[in-house]
């Protein structure tokens, strides 16, 4: 795999960027891309970098990666060939309240997908498709809720990356199975917004494969110096079209053989 692209960008378009996103914690802002340009995807990951290490220094904890533009309908959209990466961090995963919270959110939107957790470091080695089959330990359905703090999900691809991969928050569902158990590629999806159906898709609509979305981040990830570890969760990218979900909201995804999900987003905002 080629090396990841070097950040090209001045050190205060970097920071300007990072210094715009923070700021848009109740409204949304303008996209980030008049100060990165549109193609430079390694200074987009700087920005991203950059805002990573100021969570860790306010004691966040990196719980895991999330995998985005696996589709690639929405690929030819943003005009790039690749998918692209998020950090979890443990306080975006909201399994355990009784009520996703919306304040907590501007733009949210919800997508299905496989959860995975890795049993084994993907460091060394050829990251190869046995390597990377053997490294799952466990996967589970999940529910991905989106967020975006450019106005109006007016996004290219060095927006989205800069904003930590469009992430918000997740919601991981109760039933975990191995990889001798289930095959994620044959995974069949249908998401309900209250009691219509609003998404569908398969394993297959992620990169052909989730395990291959997987394996891309693990060499990705890697080459950008932040290998994936035993017990991160990593979120696989989407098996169907991404939904608004607005406060009040409820939404119900079902994967085949994993079973469902589901989350009921506050009426506060």
């Amino acid at each position: 795999m080629a090396a990841p692209v070097v950040d090209s960008q001045p050190n205060s378009s970097i920071q300007t960027a990072a210094e715009r996103l923070t700021a848009a914690t109740t409204r949304p802002c303008a996209p980030v891309r008049d100060l990165l340009g549109t193609t430079d995807i390694g200074a987009a990951y700087a920005v991203q970098q950059l805002l990573t290490d100021r969570r860790l220094a306010a004691g966040g904890t990196v719980t895991g990666r999330k995998i985005g533009l696996t589709s690639p309908a929405v690929q030819q959209q943003l005009g790039v060939d690749q998918p692209d990466f998020g950090v979890l961090f443990a306080d975006m995963d909201v399994t355990a309240l009784p009520e996703v919270p919306s304040a907590r959110l501007l733009q949210p939107k919800a997508e299905a997908e496989i959860a995975f957790v890795l049993g084994a470091d993907l460091i060394d080695g050829d990251l190869d498709d046995a390597q990377i089959r053997a490294a799952v330990a466990r996967a589970a359905a999940a529910l991905e809720i989106v967020d975006s703090r450019i106005a109006d999900w007016d996004i290219t691809i060095t927006d989205t990356v800069a904003d930590n991969g469009s992430s918000g928050l997740y919601v991981l569902g109760e039933t975990w199975l191995t990889l001798d158990e289930f095959e994620p590629r044959d995974v069949v999806m249908q998401l309900h917004s209250g009691d219509e159906l609003v998404s569908e898709g398969t394993g297959a609509a992620c990169l052909g494969d989730p395990l291959a979305a997987l394996a891309w981040l693990a060499r990705t990830a890697r080459d950008y110096g932040q290998p994936l570890r035993a017990g991160q969760v990593i979120l696989s990218g989407a098996l169907g079209p991404m939904v608004p979900t607005p406060p009040g909201t409820s939404v119900r995804a079902e994967l085949s053989t994993l079973g469902t999900v589901t989350a009921t987003f506050s009426k506060e905002q």
